[in-house]
């Protein structure tokens, strides 16, 4: 059983930057493919990024590339979400997953964080 607790939302300004945490419990955490989803308000998850065991591929969104940069620390059982450039329409919640299988679908992701806000002000 892996517990992801996300953290690092916050309140910016268009043109600002952010860094998301993603938490894990568990000793198996290096086992497992971790990603990165937003959600806007009655919309279905939107995939951002992922990046696979040994943090040596990663993968991301049209919409984040160049501006968004995943990574993780296996030691630390934490993935992070740097995000630079960011605009008002990134204004959404944001939850990471890990699961076995290095994919962009949200359905085949075992386990979520809480989500947290990002809010960008123009």
């Amino acid at each position: 059983q892996v517990q992801l607790v996300d953290a690092g939302g916050g309140s910016v300004q268009a043109g600002g930057s952010l860094r998301l945490s993603c938490a894990a419990s568990g000793p198996t955490f290096s086992r497992y493919a971790t990603a990165w989803f937003r959600q806007f308000p009655g919309k279905e998850r939107e995939f951002l990024a992922l990046i696979n065991l040994g943090g040596t591929y990663t993968q991301y969104a049209n919409s984040v590339k160049g501006r968004f940069t995943i990574s993780r620390e296996n030691a630390k059982n934490t993935v992070y979400l740097q995000m630079n450039s960011l605009k008002p329409e990134d204004t959404a919640v944001y939850s990471c997953a890990a699961g076995r299988t290095i994919t962009t679908t949200p359905g085949l992701y075992d386990y979520w964080g809480q989500g947290t806000q990002v809010t960008v002000s123009s």
